[in-house]
């Protein structure tokens, strides 16, 4: 097949959708929805970089905490199942 047709093919095919979602009325939804989103992100109160900063490192930190507790707890599960399997075996 000729790429032109190929591409033409896809520009009816994308050209198709689009037309129906103009009819239907989704890309006034979507316009509509971007512009309230924007409107609503210029009112929020956005963090220093000192606060974003401080922010990071709280997250870091207890994630580091988590991932400890979790190998910790893997650990001993571990070690328990071993003793068990050992004392049935």
């Amino acid at each position: 097949m000729n790429n032109y047709l190929k591409l033409g093919i896809w520009v009816g095919i994308v050209g198709a959708v689009f037309a129906y979602f103009w009819w239907k009325g989704y890309l006034l939804r979507i316009s509509n929805y971007v512009v309230e989103t924007r409107e609503e992100l210029k009112k929020c109160t956005w963090p220093s970089r000192e606060e974003l900063k401080g922010s990071t490192v709280v997250v870091m930190v207890t994630l580091a905490l988590l991932a400890a507790f979790t190998v910790g707890i893997d650990f001993i599960v571990r070690e328990l199942l071993h003793a068990i399997l050992k004392i049935a075996s």
